[in-house]
């Protein structure tokens, strides 16, 4: 786990008495196989078989994800990329069901932030016998709605945006990702790179409203992106609070300046202005794409983050 300061705890060696199994088949080689090799290791541990919920294209596993807590799961465990992580969170967040990472996609970083290796039975060794924690999870309004609640909206335990990186997630070619993974992005972000700059207006708790020209004001539950890269290297995962990055680069070379610093992990990193609160939200002159841990929402001039601390229980490796 890339924060040691997680609050974690043993979960014991009592078996849990239910356990559920949500899948993602269309990002998967070998659906059968996986099953396979998932019911083999939890019976070894004494563990209940478990009940199997596929997603759909109407139900990306929010759905599965309520269904399995409502009918008691202790544990539920959820194999595919980042977009199908973020919906079992939505139906998880303030049960008390603990969820199990086992990684099958392009970017797995909640996986890569927490620790969760990404080999599927190294995976399984962290559910089988590491440790609990309990995470916070952002959630994002929905476009038009008036002082809403915390937790009403679209959850994300990552990072959500506005701006380019939304429009990098969108126009990333769905092949090249399924081929290449991560290469997939970076031909995606030479497209828009030179996009058209922000007019944002950001409001932290209820502060002074700061008037920026950006290309992108990322929120983050977490800080670490793909290839080791600590976009919000203060962001920890159970801090009750979110980072929130206002990236301002104005040409090739401001790019390239931004890039390195963020990979040598300075502290002050030019084009980069960071901002931490438990409510912010970030005001466009028009609607602009939008995105929830890669998942791209509907195009909104606002988007308006809060947090729910500690409300999510993740199963993570011994000592994280």
């Amino acid at each position: 786990m890339t924060d040691t300061s997680l609050h974690s705890a043993r979960h014991g060696d009592a078996p849990p008495a239910s356990v559920a199994v949500i899948l993602n088949p269309n990002r998967l080689d070998d659906p059968d196989a996986l099953r396979g090799r998932i019911a083999e290791r939890l019976d070894e541990a004494g563990w209940p078989e478990p009940t199997w919920l596929d997603t759909t294209a109407e139900d990306p596993g929010t759905g599965q994800a309520r269904q399995a807590a409502d009918d008691g799961a202790e544990v539920v465990l959820v194999c595919g990329g980042d977009g199908t992580v973020r919906a079992v969170v939505e139906g998880l967040a303030g049960t008390h069901a603990a969820l199990g990472v086992l990684p099958g996609g392009t970017g797995n970083l909640l996986a890569g932030n927490l620790g969760i290796p990404t080999k599927l039975d190294d995976a399984l060794d962290a559910v089988l016998s590491g440790d609990r924690c309990r995470i916070d999870v952002g959630t994002v309004a929905d476009d038009g709605a008036d002082d809403p609640e915390p937790g009403d909206g679209t959850a994300f335990v990552v990072m959500a945006g506005i701006g380019v990186d939304a429009a990098i997630m969108d126009d990333a070619p769905t092949r090249l990702k399924n081929a290449a993974g991560p290469v997939a992005y970076v031909v995606s972000a030479f497209k828009h790179l030179f996009d058209d700059e922000l007019h944002v207006e950001v409001v932290v708790d209820d502060g002074e409203p700061l008037r920026r020209h950006a290309r992108s004001v990322i929120v983050g539950n977490v800080g670490r992106l793909q290839g080791s890269l600590d976009l919000l290297p203060d962001a920890e995962a159970d801090s009750g609070v979110l980072e929130v990055a206002v990236l301002a680069p104005r040409n090739l070379w401001h790019w390239l300046h931004l890039l390195v610093g963020v990979a040598l992990r300075r502290r002050h990193v030019p084009r980069r202005e960071v901002l931490r609160g438990s409510h912010v939200v970030v005001r466009t002159t028009k609607p602009e794409r939008r995105q929830v841990d890669g998942d791209v929402i509907e195009p909104s001039a606002v988007l308006d983050v809060t947090v729910r601390p500690a409300a999510l229980r993740v199963c993570v490796p011994c000592g994280c």
